[in-house]
């Protein structure tokens, strides 16, 4: 999430234009690394995310999300991303290739409609942070935070962003 806001049309009384105050000339942003993951069953589904203020994330921040969710999934699993550069680096790589009980597959190049998270992240920044303009980059990885948990909280909003996909991964 930056912190320029996406704009969006928003209400104020007849006559008052809101103005949406921000500092401009930066390049401050909080990077969010997220998992939608859908039990085998089709019948469960969470979502985990851990946020990065005012950083890029490496291959060691993708590795340790990986070992979280290892943790709390207790079972072989699949793992479908996108390409980012941290997700093929060498380090990744190496560690994916001493996890038994987890199989990596990329979608292909550019196909973001592919990706459940793609809606997430879509929604997120354009309904729950839109017009939503921060001073402090901790202002914004809390706001961030307490979305992402808000967005935790909703299973059937999660489950549509599955049921959009392409994928066969369709939720009962």
């Amino acid at each position: 999430m930056l912190m320029a806001p996406l704009v969006r049309r928003s209400w104020a009384p007849q006559g008052q234009t809101p103005i949406l105050r921000q500092r401009g000339a930066h390049h401050r942003k909080v990077s969010v690394m997220a998992a939608l993951c859908v039990s085998p069953t089709r019948d469960q589904l969470r979502f985990y995310f851990r946020l990065y203020p005012n950083a890029e994330i490496q291959s060691r921040d993708v590795i340790q999300f990986l070992r979280y969710l290892g943790e709390e999934l207790h079972a072989p699993w699949l793992l479908l991303w996108d390409r980012l550069n941290a997700h093929r680096a060498k380090r990744t790589q190496e560690f994916l290739a001493q996890q038994p009980a987890l199989q990596a597959f990329y979608f292909p190049s550019y196909a973001p409609e592919l990706n459940p998270t793609e809606y997430a992240w879509s929604y997120w920044k354009a309904n729950r942070m839109a017009n939503l303009a921060k001073f402090e980059i901790q202002d914004l990885a809390d706001a961030t935070r307490r979305h992402g948990r808000s967005l935790q909280r909703c299973p059937q909003l999660l489950r549509s962003f599955v049921n959009h996909s392409p994928l066969s991964l369709r939720l009962k």
